[in-house]
């Protein structure tokens, strides 16, 4: 189980990614049309996220006064 506070949908300024982090520590992300173009686990310590998909690229995100940043991307709860 990972922490509540990050649980929900994340979405991008302009809508095209929308990151679903869900409560079993799964996320899901889909890009324009394509849904689940990327799915993985995630782990949170403190306001870091660590993301690893399921064909093993790994990311790191924060999250700083409510925005998650992932590499260059910014996304807000929606």
């Amino acid at each position: 189980m990972t922490e509540q506070r990050f649980v929900g949908m994340w979405v991008t300024a302009d809508g095209h990614i929308r990151l679903e982090l869900r409560s079993d520590g799964r996320y899901d992300e889909a890009r324009g049309t394509r849904k689940s173009a990327y799915t993985g686990r995630y782990t949170a310590r403190g306001n870091d996220l660590h993301f690893v998909d399921d064909s093993g690229f790994t990311a790191t995100g924060r999250v700083v006064d409510g925005v998650l940043t992932v590499g260059p991307d910014m996304f807000r709860r929606e």
